[in-house]
């Protein structure tokens, strides 16, 4: 009997949180999850580049999460080869260094900026931009960018 008491009370307990626990969840990554996906990222390309953008691309491999997603161009042209939004994978092959938000800012130039900055080095850039899915209008977005040897990968965040 007193077996049961106490799977009750655990159930009960689970019920009484499963409110707050949901209501947490969202459809959107947070600031702390898009560095945590950056960093796994980074991890990634020094393991095995080709590997890592094949996944990236992909959005396997957890690169893709809610609205959180790897991009990543060259350090030396700019070229973009790898881009985890589905929305956006017309931008791959691109020099990101052109790339300009709906209000014409040319947030790309900071993106690459990051790469002239010591490897491991957080830069955050914020411009507008589309979230994955089926709603393509611009929001505003933060990405955390850094350079891993011959890229510049980032991992943006909507606000």
């Amino acid at each position: 009997m007193m077996r049961t008491f106490m799977l009750s009370a655990a159930f009960a307990a689970v019920l009484a949180l499963s409110p707050t626990v949901f209501a947490q969840q969202s459809d959107h990554g947070t600031a702390q999850q898009a560095k945590a996906m950056l960093l796994k990222a980074e991890a990634a390309v020094k393991a095995d580049k080709t590997k890592a953008l094949n996944m990236f691309n992909s959005g396997e491999g957890g690169f893709l999460d809610r609205d959180l997603y790897v991009f990543c161009a060259n350090t030396g042209d700019g070229k973009l080869v790898a881009n985890g939004n589905p929305n956006a994978k017309q931008l791959i092959g691109t020099d990101a260094r052109a790339l300009k938000d709906a209000t014409g800012k040319p947030y790309g130039v900071e993106v690459y900026g990051a790469a002239q900055k010591p490897e491991g080095q957080i830069t955050k850039v914020s411009y507008l931009f589309s979230r994955p899915g089926s709603d393509t209008k611009p929001v505003p977005k933060v990405s955390l960018v850094t350079r891993v040897g011959d890229l510049v990968c980032g991992v943006g965040y909507y606000k």
